[in-house]
């Protein structure tokens, strides 16, 4: 195993765990029978590519390090999408509330959007990860945002690998507005909220009671 294999395991461990432990937030919101703020959750753990990248901008040395572990906070990346804006302060006080991680800082870019147009709300949280060596804290970064928010985000992100972050005025002012198109969708949507999700509870309700029953085993013995 070679010294970037040993040196991102860890981070690989805290996504699959976090993931796991994200996914039962939501899992325990339908147990109790409630709507959860969490549509659904990704992670992954940032490419070499994309960290000798990162590592260019800050002038670090691109070798596994204590440095480049503290100074590059998001090598281990998860994503939760929420339905509606409000949602997404809900999860955060989920997270913060949390024994099992440290939020070591917090970035509103959706009350303070960027120039670009992008919204999203960042936490950077300590993780502890048990290994056979003992426990590694690793940092990692936990982006929550809404669906039309992670559209655009994504869109943005493939544009610029393409422009490498230097678009044409034309297409920096088109991303402007479809930002912003972006944000009144949510807002739109925020406004009928009950109405959503109270038609979403009924073709929940309408679509269990259609589907056909399976049988236990015992129920066909007595058969």
């Amino acid at each position: 195993m070679g010294q970037w294999d040993i040196f991102l395991s860890p981070y690989k461990q805290a996504v699959d765990e976090l993931k796991i432990k994200l996914k039962g937030m939501r899992s325990q919101f339908g147990i109790q029978g409630s709507t959860s703020p969490i549509e659904f959750v990704t992670g992954r753990v940032k490419p070499l590519a994309s960290i000798y990248d990162k590592t260019r901008e800050k002038g670090i040395p691109f070798e596994p390090s204590e440095q480049l572990a503290a100074q590059m906070q998001d090598i281990a990346g998860l994503r939760i999408m929420c339905q509606f804006v409000d949602d997404i302060s809900t999860v955060t006080k989920l997270i913060r509330q949390r024994d099992d991680l440290r939020v070591m800082e917090e970035i509103d870019y959706i009350t303070h959007k960027k120039p670009s147009g992008y919204r999203s709300y960042h936490m950077i949280v300590e993780y502890p990860v048990e290994t056979i060596n003992g426990k590694i804290n690793v940092l990692a970064e936990i982006q929550i945002r809404t669906l039309a928010m992670n559209f655009w985000a994504s869109i943005e992100h493939s544009l610029n690998y393409k422009y490498k972050g230097i678009f044409p005025e034309e297409i920096n002012n088109r991303l402007q507005r479809a930002a912003e198109a972006a944000f009144q969708l949510d807002e739109e949507m925020s406004s009928i909220r009950s109405e959503i999700q109270e038609a979403q509870a009924y073709f929940s309700e309408v679509k269990e009671a259609t589907n056909p029953k399976i049988p236990t085993k015992q129920e066909k013995e007595r058969d």
